[in-house]
């Protein structure tokens, strides 16, 4: 079975990742696919060099210039997601079936984004890290060291978290210790095997 684990920024999505690990599943994290394709050798960089010449120094992608290039341009963003996005999914598919070849009957994709983007129809089934939306703020300016403006500005950079959670198959509600969500997740994961 593969697994789309998502949330909110602050919602504890890593920390649900993290236990997961431990508990001996492997965790495919989009973020981490999407740095290496694009090291030298990574399916997508030539193709983002050709592309964004600029942005490397000595063969090696500088992330601050590349970021400097696409944050305030949506017309050069869209061209980097369009030669980014195919590559990450094919690289994190090809993973998925490693594990599933050795053995691994649940995998779970760590996508950020996976409701925002075109990537539902990876995954058999969506779990969303949920807290509400005040808490969700709270825990980002301590965590970040940000405003409440500056913390709603990177909220709403994504899809709200009520939304979110309606999209769910299945709903991890982290609003207290984290020993209540590793309950949680331990609970999910006895209903993931018995099926």
């Amino acid at each position: 079975m593969r697994i789309g684990l998502t949330g909110g920024i602050a919602t504890g999505k890593s920390t649900v990742s993290a236990y997961l690990h431990q508990q001996g599943i492997d965790v495919i994290d989009a973020d981490l696919v999407a740095r290496q394709v694009i090291e030298p050798g990574g399916l997508a960089y030539e193709e983002v060099k050709a592309a964004f010449p600029t942005a490397f120094s000595d063969d090696a992608l500088v992330r601050s210039k590349l970021g400097d290039i696409i944050f305030y341009d949506n017309e050069k963003r869209t061209i980097l997601n369009e030669l980014m996005h195919p590559k990450i999914r094919q690289q994190m598919l090809e993973m998925a079936n490693r594990q599933e070849q050795a053995g691994q009957s649940i995998i779970v994709f760590d996508i950020p984004l996976l409701l925002e983007g075109d990537w539902k129809q990876l995954v058999d089934q969506v779990v969303v890290v949920y807290c509400p939306a005040e808490l969700q703020k709270q825990r980002l300016m301590e965590r970040n060291h940000l405003t409440a403006e500056e913390a709603q500005a990177r909220m709403n950079s994504q899809l709200d978290i009520e939304q979110k959670k309606q999209l769910a198959d299945y709903v991890l509600t982290n609003e207290s210790t984290r020993e209540a969500l590793y309950r949680q997740i331990d609970s999910w994961l006895k209903t993931l095997r018995s099926v």
